[in-house]
């Protein structure tokens, strides 16, 4: 009886390896594809959570900017208390944070000196209650936040609200020129490298002389 011949079942060493490399390349292309995804991802929760720290910053200074007081140490004294140069300002804020928005308090604000990096520290110092000179020996309580870390070139203007053009200065002296500036100017690089400007308008303005 003639044997009956059967045709052999299954794969040939090429198919697998045909196979095998055509799978490689759908992993190499969805990892490539996830590991782009991930990174996106990660650069925008960065840029994010970047982004609301600097409105936070902002926000924070704004409140005390915009509610600056043309604080005098006496009625018969018209010199307004506000000290701005380039890379520093102090003044007499209306809302006080450490006592919850109620009484004076009085703003530093100033920058340390560079590191080795080429950034330097942002500060704010809020004291309660408001001492000038002549006060030194008097008690009170301080509040000192780092507002931003790594900036570069901060500049501080202000703007006149006696010129008839906008006019911004370098240096305002409350004693000299015996009221407020209209707005402040915060400028600087982040540590990213972005130039950044923010314009507070001070509100209070308009009760100085």
């Amino acid at each position: 009886m003639p044997r009956r011949k059967y045709a052999a079942a299954g794969f040939t060493l090429i198919e697998v390896v045909l196979a095998l490399t055509i799978f490689a390349l759908l992993g190499a292309i969805l990892y490539g594809a996830f590991a782009l995804s991930h990174s996106a991802l990660a650069k925008a929760q960065g840029a994010a959570e970047r982004s609301q720290a600097q409105r936070a910053t902002a926000d924070l200074l704004g409140s005390y900017i915009r509610s600056a007081y043309p604080y005098r140490s006496s009625p018969q004294d018209q010199a307004v208390y506000f000290s701005g140069e380039t890379d520093s300002l102090a003044f007499i804020s209306a809302y006080s944070h450490g006592m919850g928005g109620r009484g004076l308090a009085r703003i530093e604000i100033t920058s340390d000196d560079e590191d080795d990096s080429g950034g330097a520290a942002l500060n704010l110092e809020e004291a309660t209650p408001v001492r000038v000179a002549g006060d030194g020996g008097a008690s009170g309580q301080s509040l000192r936040v780092v507002l931003k870390q790594r900036i570069r070139d901060w500049r501080l203007a202000y703007l006149d609200p006696q010129a008839e053009e906008e006019t911004w200065q370098d240096r305002w002296d409350g004693q000299e020129r015996r009221l407020l500036p209209r707005a402040v100017r915060f400028s600087f690089s982040d540590e990213g490298g972005h130039e950044v400007r923010w314009v507070f308008p001070i509100m209070m303005v308009v009760l100085a002389p």
